[in-house]
């Protein structure tokens, strides 16, 4: 099975103008996503994905490779579809490029032993949430999923409600995922669909239309960084646990 590794790097951000370039410990953000993705020995190739040239000179300066995408790009999976068009493969593994601390033996557990026979096959990492107040914070997305691993809604209120019982870990959205490009042509040829433009969370194209969608608890630590705030904190927990 060919699978290649994409790493989303958007030059333009309404929160964090240029996020992949956010410096962490001496290096740009996107250099931590693209080091472990890397490590990933089942990946036949690792992508950054961008619409910035300069994004492209910095990326390759570090010696990564890259692929220039449409600035008309919505979103990061969109940009995986773009990408999809240009290089072959049987599967391809987007790792967000706001997601410097999720390593290589967590990365690969989003991918299957096989492909389901109609070729369509999409799955995310969730991750349990070690703060209380993270589950309350709107930023970080909620996941619910059946007994087969199969989500079944996202919220970035906290979900499910403990009426019934306090015995319960809350999950979060981590940004590592796995695609076919069945799924991506899928993603791409459906519009959105009320619950997404709500929610704001494209996992919703699959799980509008009952497509399984499968969230694969990897057990990780992760921090994505989304405001100038959460860079600091991501930056204090490598230096503190000599990750650098």
């Amino acid at each position: 099975m060919k699978i290649i590794g994409m790493i989303p790097a958007r030059g333009g951000s309404t929160r964090y103008n240029n996020k992949p370039l956010a410096q962490i410990c001496g290096k740009p953000m996107v250099y931590w996503v693209w080091k472990h993705s890397k490590e990933v020995e089942c990946f036949d190739e690792v992508y950054v994905a961008t619409d910035s040239e300069e994004i492209k000179g910095i990326a390759e300066a570090f010696g990564a490779k890259v692929i220039m995408t449409s600035k008309d790009c919505e979103t990061a999976t969109e940009r995986l579809y773009e990408v999809s068009l240009k290089v072959d493969a049987d599967l391809y593994v987007m790792v967000n490029g706001d997601e410097p601390l999720v390593k290589a033996e967590d990365i690969v557990k989003c991918i299957p032993d096989s492909i389901p026979d109609d070729g369509f096959y999409v799955s995310n990492l969730m991750t349990d949430f070690s703060n209380p107040v993270e589950v309350v914070d709107p930023t970080n997305l909620k996941i619910v999923t059946n007994t087969e691993g199969v989500c079944m809604f996202i919220s970035r209120s906290p979900i499910p409600f403990p009426k019934g019982q306090m015995d319960y870990s809350y999950k979060k959205f981590v940004g590592v995922g796995a695609f076919t490009h069945e799924a991506l042509e899928f993603y791409h040829n459906t519009p959105r669909g009320p619950i997404e433009k709500i929610e704001e969370n494209d996992s919703f194209r699959f799980i509008e239309n009952r497509k399984n969608c499968y969230y694969i608890n990897a057990h990780c630590k992760t921090l994505s960084v989304d405001t100038p705030k959460d860079r600091v904190q991501v930056e204090r927990y490598m230096i503190e646990n000599n990750l650098t």
